[in-house]
């Protein structure tokens, strides 16, 4: 099994479909907890028009904040969405150490998110890809519905398999398959993360899963056998694409981390602080978050103290 790496992106796909704002004061706070956690890849968020997505209209400042001397760990990636040229000139500009860039699988979602069709976006997420690397900057880029789509249904793997080409042609390798309508089951997750990796084995794989039908967590164990290293989560499990047919929560960090722990794949994260900043999200949007350990209580901890 691959070293495993978590990748938060509460702060972003978590908190984009919420139609209470958050603070930047709140978002500053939840992110010093997740670093005092352990947590040292986070997505502060996406540089997006703000007057769709009016939750990351602060998402350049936060950039900045963290930018100062000393106000996070030398080691730690703070990584952020962009969905075109534009985007990617913010990011430059307020301190992203990790651009974040992806195009659909799905024709219909891609126009709803981006405007644009797979075909024109793949291209422009390479250049900027490409753009971002020329400036010694960190890239990410990503197939979104690789698994299905809630407006189209099935998506043929061979789709996916393009993209992925297309990345691979242009010397990008680290790559994310996301599980945007959360439609991913586990031998589909093996199957497509399989037969990327016999195209290129120095690839870096990502993966990000949506828990619509229940199966995020058994979809992440089906990954982490064929390899995959960067696991995206989400605080408490929030989250949810707002441009596609059926919004759900993603994979919660502290649910990830505690499975993950169980098994000592996972060592210097806190999951007593993930869990004390999780209730504190809980406790701002006045509501039950769907993770499970929040609930129940760690196993881990309940067996040290028998």
């Amino acid at each position: 099994m691959a070293a495993v790496k978590i990748h938060e992106v509460g702060l972003r796909d978590g908190l984009q479909i919420e139609k209470q704002t958050v603070p930047l004061e709140k978002k500053i706070a939840w992110v010093e907890s997740l670093l005092a956690a352990g947590i040292d890849m986070i997505q502060l968020g996406s540089f997006v028009n703000p007057e769709k997505v009016p939750q990351m209209a602060d998402t350049d400042a936060l950039f900045r904040h963290f930018s100062q001397p000393n106000k996070k760990p030398a080691a730690a990636i703070l990584s952020g969405l962009v969905l075109n040229e534009k985007g990617l000139e913010r990011g430059m500009a307020c301190g992203v150490d990790m651009f974040c860039m992806g195009v659909s699988a799905s024709d219909t979602h891609s126009r709803k998110n981006t405007g644009k069709g797979p075909e024109e976006a793949v291209g422009e997420i390479i250049a900027m890809a490409q753009a971002a690397g020329r400036e010694q900057k960190r890239s990410q880029v990503s197939i979104q519905s690789a698994f299905g789509c809630g407006f189209e249904g099935a998506i043929p793997a061979e789709r996916v398999f393009s993209i992925v080409d297309r990345y691979l042609s242009a010397g990008i390798r680290n790559i994310s398959l996301a599980d945007t309508a959360g439609h991913a089951y586990p031998p589909q997750v093996e199957s497509l993360f399989g037969e990327i990796l016999k195209r290129d084995a120095g690839i870096e794989l990502a993966c990000h899963f949506h828990n619509t039908y229940g199966l995020g967590l058994a979809n992440c164990y089906a990954a982490l056998r064929t390899g995959v290293k960067y696991f995206e989560a989400a605080l408490g499990g929030l989250g949810g694409c707002p441009f596609t047919k059926v919004a759900a929560g993603n994979v919660c960090t502290e649910d990830l981390v505690h499975s993950l722990q169980r098994q000592e794949l996972v060592g210097e994260i806190s999951l007593e602080k993930l869990l004390e900043t999780s209730r504190d999200l809980g406790s701002f949007f006045n509501r039950e978050l769907p993770g499970f350990i929040l609930k129940a209580g760690s196993i881990i901890t309940f067996k040290k103290a028998q």
